[in-house]
């Protein structure tokens, strides 16, 4: 197979990724599709008996369906919840960005769609040299950015899309989430959001979280993205 595969980026931390990750892959899931996902790196784990896992993670292949070993759905799980390269460096754990890759190749090459969830916002640092924007260029992936409509999301939105072109990634498209539900003037941000994209969302996710609603809301975004296949040739 060779896998459309996108990588999903936010305007900042706590702004749905997950949220968007996991309806889009229920989405393809019930459009016939064979989806997987990855949550490469993940800070704010739980101990389980059979070590840390990501709920993020877990969620991403509750949606899919996919059989990945968790060690591939979620190679980098951190402990602490705070910055990446923070956390890491607190386990004594090198972020490697090549054994990303890696395994997102093995995944692109037995599955249809397959989305890449970073965390934290476009720059979060991995190490002390590398950030979240220097995976998401070695991936190669066009991105999709999820923007939180709260205050300051104009800003946070311009500023990402800039930083996502500066590094000469593509960007896919937008999906709103309303995580602020009495953010004032919403219509108008709305608005002027699709003048600084220069592109309509491709959908806009109410407040309220139902994973069946969400799934049913973005199947046409995911019909958007289906035919941009720009990312690059992948084999498993």
């Amino acid at each position: 197979m060779n896998a459309a595969v996108y990588f999903v980026a936010g305007t900042d931390t706590a702004v749905g990724k997950t949220r968007v990750t996991a309806g889009l892959l229920a989405a393809g899931r019930a459009a016939g599709l064979k989806v997987a996902g990855m949550k490469p790196v993940a800070s704010g784990a739980e101990i389980h008996q059979d070590g840390l896992v990501s709920a993020d993670a877990l969620q991403i292949a509750a949606a899919s369906g996919q059989t990945t070993p968790y060690k591939k759905l979620n190679p980098y799980c951190l402990l602490d919840a705070i910055s990446p390269h923070i956390a890491a460096n607190r386990q004594n754990i090198q972020l490697d960005i090549r054994k990303i890759d890696e395994i997102a190749v093995q995944l692109a090459g037995r599955h249809e769609l397959l989305l890449i969830e970073g965390a934290g916002g476009w720059y979060t640092p991995i190490s002390e040299s590398e950030s979240m924007a220097d995976l998401a260029k070695a991936l190669g992936a066009p991105v999709i950015l999820v923007v939180g409509l709260r205050l300051g999301c104009l800003n946070h939105a311009r500023l990402t899309r800039e930083a996502i072109e500066r590094v000469g990634c593509t960007l896919a498209g937008w999906i709103a989430n309303r995580i602020d539900p009495h953010l004032a003037a919403s219509t108008e941000n709305l608005a002027t959001l699709e003048r600084l994209m220069d592109a309509p969302p491709l959908a806009v996710l109410p407040h309220a979280i139902n994973a069946a609603h969400d799934a049913r809301h973005l199947q046409n975004a995911l019909a958007r993205l289906r035919p941009a296949r720009t990312a690059r040739s992948r084999r498993g």
